[in-house]
């Protein structure tokens, strides 16, 4: 339903997975849209059918550089967030996250913005509680591989907090754990993508580890809806919160479950758990359930169909990648 009050949003990483999916949203919900992204992970297919939109503006841009906006939200997403991506240039995905949070939140701090952090689930490392709350501290390693995303989201969520308490600064900050559906990168390394497009085209899938190794999927329809919620809740409500499917499965049933839904004949092949690869990731999201009033409504099998649905389409080579992909397979 539309809102009943027109805000001006910023959107930044809006050209991407998650970003454009709520770029769309917020359009449906009445507001104006502006959409920054600097197009490293994220897609201009993403946003083409919402560029006609006069409630809809792109703007390419990269949020390492300060940038000047008069808006009453902000939704910070930007920043590879895939291991093949954000280890493509470690450096940069640092700045990302730092100097991209550092410019938000000064932004939000002129304007009277509410401003959103997309933090992750990676926050905690390898971890050693399980589900994980929003007050374990995690298990990370400061000089690995994957800390560029892991420690560049937990300097963000520094900022953010510290810029609460010493300028008043009118935060949000959500975890967000393994989300899925269309418009996923086809080669972004992430095991549903992966799974699908390896299976669609009858390559080996790939399992790392033993594949017993467990995650937890929500379809990103649910993440958005959380998201929007988040933004929309009382000041004082300002997160961490997780949001994520709390129910997880060993990644090998999740690559049975694509062989069946794609009618694959793909073999299953195993190889080196890459270094510092969590073993268990599932989120207790009971504060996202009492502060928000959000779980996930989205089942795998259903998600999965549509995400299956989708990636038929883009690799038989249809260009229409529309704002309704979910919500016709739906």
């Amino acid at each position: 339903m539309p809102s009943l009050v027109r805000k001006r949003v910023l959107v930044t990483g809006g050209a991407g997975f998650l970003g454009s999916h709520l770029c769309e949203r917020l359009l449906a919900d009445g507001h104006d849209v502006l959409c920054v992204d600097n197009y490293f992970t994220g897609a201009k297919a993403n946003i083409a059918s919402l560029v006609g939109s006069p409630h809809f503006e792109m703007l390419r841009h990269d949020v390492s550089t300060p940038l000047l906006a008069e808006v009453d939200e902000i939704y910070n997403l930007a920043c590879p967030a895939s291991p093949i991506h954000y280890q493509h240039d470690p450096v940069q995905t640092l700045k990302t996250s730092v100097l991209g949070a550092i410019h938000m939140l000064d932004i939000a701090r002129r304007t009277g913005a509410r401003v959103f952090q997309a933090s992750t689930s990676e926050v905690y490392g390898d971890p050693d509680v399980h589900p994980q709350t929003e007050d374990y501290c995690g298990n990370v390693n400061p000089l690995g591989p994957r800390a560029c995303y892991d420690e560049g989201k937990r300097c963000a969520e520094t900022l953010f907090f510290d810029h609460r308490r010493q300028h008043g600064t009118r935060i949000k900050v959500v975890r967000i754990f393994n989300t899925y559906g269309p418009r996923m990168h086809p080669d972004d390394g992430r095991v549903v993508s992966n799974f699908i497009t390896q299976a669609l085209r009858g390559d080996d899938i790939t399992l790392y580890g033993d594949g017993s190794q467990t995650r937890a999927f929500c379809y990103v329809s649910d993440m958005i809806e959380g998201f929007v919620r988040m933004m929309d809740s009382e000041d004082d409500v300002t997160g961490p919160v997780n949001l994520g499917n709390p129910h997880e499965i060993p990644v090998r049933e999740l690559a049975e479950r694509v062989l069946v839904l794609t009618g694959s004949r793909s073999r299953l092949v195993y190889r080196p758990l890459p270094q510092d690869d969590p073993t268990q990731r599932c989120p207790d999201i009971g504060r996202a359930r009492r502060m928000l009033g959000w779980q996930p409504e989205i089942g795998l099998e259903d998600g999965l169909g549509r995400t299956i649905a989708y990636f038929e389409r883009l690799l038989s080579g249809d260009p229409a990648r529309t704002v309704s992909d979910a919500l016709i397979a739906g």
